[in-house]
């Protein structure tokens, strides 16, 4: 079976889920080629007994547009996590989680994984595009950086704070990245 390489981006209120909520999520899946075959988004609900941290709320109240796009048509985090299980298990592939910084949307979408569905279609492993790009450009990790990276791994800029799109926009390093790995 094909992997197919998810490009997950979080958008949160903190910087750990339980105490904190996951606002909204987005992900792109990818095959190794760079073909984009399927998105996935959603805006959710907050968790009950959970706030925003404190420094996370000063960081959304500069972003006021992105705050805006992730608190309309939000769902309930058990029916959203249920429906994104069902994408995951109908893509043409094994699906691989695929994140950058992985370590912080990996976590939150396992959380909820588990706490909502009970079992995680990626096991519990997660691919991270920085550590990628350290082993493919001989640096140390704190000197890997967007910044740092070759231009031509990146397509168009979407960057905006919005999870879908930063997803795609995730997905495409990753798979030009790989792609240059390959030849």
């Amino acid at each position: 079976m094909i992997e197919i390489y998810v490009s997950t981006d979080v958008e949160a209120d903190g910087p750990i889920p339980g105490p904190h909520s996951m606002l909204s999520f987005g992900s792109a899946a990818f095959k190794s080629d760079g073909t984009q075959v399927a998105t996935f988004s959603a805006n959710l609900e907050l968790l009950p007994d959970a706030c925003g941290h404190p420094e996370t709320m000063k960081w959304w109240s500069k972003h006021a547009e992105a705050w805006q796009a992730c608190r309309k048509d939000i769902e309930p985090p058990a029916v959203v996590m249920v429906d994104y299980v069902k994408w995951l298990d109908a893509l043409p592939g094994r699906p691989v989680f695929v994140g950058y910084p992985v370590a912080y949307d990996f976590m939150f979408v396992y959380w909820y994984l588990m706490r909502f569905v009970g079992r995680s279609p990626f096991s519990f492993s997660a691919l991270d595009i920085k550590t990628m790009a350290m082993t493919m450009l001989g640096k140390e990790f704190h000197a890997t950086s967007k910044k740092n990276m070759p231009k031509q791994w990146f397509g168009p800029a979407l960057h905006s704070h919005v999870a879908l799109q930063d997803a795609i926009e995730q997905g495409v390093l990753f798979c030009n990245m790989l792609a240059q790995c390959r030849r």
